[in-house]
């Protein structure tokens, strides 16, 4: 793999992953439409990987008190301490996607890494995103929400398996549905993305390291570099954006990003030919 697919890779996936629009569908589309090989699932995990890196250091005052709050309560459940509470919500949100990954990863990814599934889940996951925060109340915190919400969260994640719904986008218009201020919405999702991804990752990695291919490790450090400093600054412009906007413009380039793919996928438009001219 060439260092330019993978700074290419590591903007898109930095520009995408926390932004309601699926990162995981936009790496699969990469190749697709482009000269580039198909970057494989381990690279995929490597980029994500650089993400959360870059969510710990955004939010590290955040996780410092969850630190703090479990040491003080010996880390046993406490909703009373916020620290402590968010510790178990994000526990509890994360089991579903484990659970759900676990499959999956049983029975192959593969066959989900097409354009028609992702170009239907981009479209119709966007409009639901739109309806959502155009209906929702806005009035709950992060301290608001209650182990039944964190569940009803958790399982709207495991929706994000399928490339092209979004992490993201669907954490987000659950919060949304719970009535969750969209910046809380947001902090929350980027929150429940470091256990989900982070196990991946390990997971990868290790993979990795037993067939010793070295040069693949070393593109894989490479992306998590590079996908660190564009997710960090992708977190920075989204937090700043929700304090005055909505979520709208991420609905139009969603709506209008699906209907692109599914014209391709079903032949009415070749869309590989426009991006390699």
């Amino acid at each position: 793999m060439t260092d330019l697919q993978i700074i290419w890779l590591s903007l898109l996936q930095g520009i995408t992953e926390f932004l309601p629009v699926s990162s995981s569908g936009h790496l699969i589309l990469f190749s697709k439409f482009t000269d580039f090989p198909d970057q494989g699932q381990a690279m995929d995990v490597a980029l994500h990987i650089g993400s959360i890196f870059a969510v710990i250091i955004y939010f590290a005052p955040t996780l410092w008190e969850v630190l703090q709050g479990l040491l003080k309560n010996k880390f046993l459940p406490n909703f009373k301490n916020e620290g402590c509470q968010l510790f178990y919500l994000l526990l509890v949100a994360t089991l579903p996607v484990i659970v759900c990954g676990a499959g999956l990863k049983y029975y192959g990814t593969e066959w989900l890494r097409n354009t028609k599934l992702i170009g239907w889940n981009i479209l119709c996951y966007g409009l639901l995103l739109w309806m959502i925060d155009s209906l929702s109340i806005t009035v709950r915190k992060i301290k608001n929400l209650e182990i039944k919400d964190a569940f009803l969260i958790g399982f709207a994640q495991c929706l994000a398996l399928l490339p092209g719904t979004s992490r993201s986008g669907i954490t987000i218009t659950m919060c949304r549905f719970l009535g969750m201020e969209r910046r809380e919405a947001a902090k929350f999702s980027m929150l429940l993305s470091i256990p989900a991804i982070l196990s991946a990752g390990i997971l990868s990695g290790y993979q990795l390291w037993q067939d010793g291919n070295m040069r693949q490790i070393g593109d894989a450090l490479n992306a998590v570099g590079y996908s660190f400093v564009f997710s960090l600054a992708a977190i920075y412009v989204l937090m700043q954006w929700l304090k005055k906007w909505s979520f709208f413009p991420f609905v139009i380039y969603r709506v209008a990003l699906g209907g692109i793919l599914l014209l391709d996928a079903y032949g009415i438009y070749d869309v590989q030919n426009f991006f390699i001219k």
